[in-house]
């Protein structure tokens, strides 16, 4: 029996359904077949964390569960919690928010160059990087502002930043779980099964189009210095980065679609205007 994961809903923070793939689809299209049943999905580190305070591949920061099969819940990912948006800045100065997580504070006035208790997207960017050392793509970097940024200051808050490395984690367990050969990267066969999970199913030459999308053919820089403390890519692949904008691309031009497939029928006759506003949208 196979079984199809559900990671929650997009993202809280004014992401427009931007987040991770949503329960099994209904319609012709993305529908898992009935006999799936739904597995929470656990929460996983090592993924976006700074080169310094990282192993390799997978490397849980000091403190946190890393692999993907333990405290599995529910969540609403980028979802700001009861205390967001307060007006109070917090940076190396003021010290942390009442009952912040003392790993996460030390990482976000790291990566908060400028001490101005708000990290923006270059900050950001210089931050995040894959398994393999490689950085994440700029195109990945503003889908996660945009989620995140609740408030749309153009830059994230230690609350905003709290529900960032949350749903980094969360995706970070998924690509583990997919990245069946340990490879660091997904390949063609391993986004059919994750794609398929999630209850989309793609036709052979769309899942070849995805695929040729977001695969990259750099190999892994190794850390920084030069030493290599976790396995390069020994092949081309999809890294973290881009295989969590290829889910999100997916999930947001699929809902796209539903909307304008009223009799779920699989098929739809929109204007170009509507065809261009759909594409568009796409993170």
């Amino acid at each position: 029996m196979s079984n199809q994961y559900s990671y929650g809903g997009g993202g809280g923070g004014g992401g427009g359904g931007y987040g991770a793939p949503p329960p099994g689809q209904q319609g012709g299209y993305g529908q898992p077949p009935p006999h799936q049943q739904q597995q929470q999905y656990g929460v996983g580190g090592g993924y976006g964390a700074p080169p310094p305070q990282q192993g390799g591949y997978g490397a849980p920061p000091p403190g946190q569960q890393g692999g993907y099969g333990g405290n599995a819940q529910q969540s609403s990912y980028g979802a700001p919690a009861s205390n967001y948006n307060r007006p109070q800045v917090y940076n190396a100065s003021t010290g942390p928010p009442p009952g912040a997580d003392p790993q996460l504070w030390q990482w976000f006035i790291a990566v908060d160059r400028d001490r101005s208790g708000q990290i923006n997207a270059q900050e950001l960017s210089q931050a995040l990087v894959n398994g393999d050392w490689t950085p994440f793509d700029l195109d990945t970097v503003k889908m996660l502002m945009s989620v995140f940024d609740v408030d749309r200051s153009g830059q994230i808050s230690f609350n905003e930043f709290s529900g960032l490395w949350k749903y980094i984690q969360d995706w970070q367990g998924v690509f583990r779980h997919f990245d069946q050969d340990r490879s660091g990267s997904i390949d063609q066969g391993e986004l059919a099964n994750a794609l398929q999970s999630f209850g989309y199913r793609l036709s052979p030459k769309l899942l070849h189009i995805v695929t040729q999308k977001y695969i990259t053919s750099d190999v892994g820089s190794g850390a920084p210095g030069g030493m290599q403390t976790g396995p390069a890519r020994a092949a081309p692949g999809i890294t973290f980065d881009r295989f969590v904008r290829a889910c999100v691309v997916i999930k947001t031009l699929t809902e796209s679609f539903q909307r304008h497939d009223t009799q779920r029928s699989g098929w739809v006759q929109i204007n170009y205007d509507t065809f261009m506003e759909m594409c568009l949208s796409a993170p």
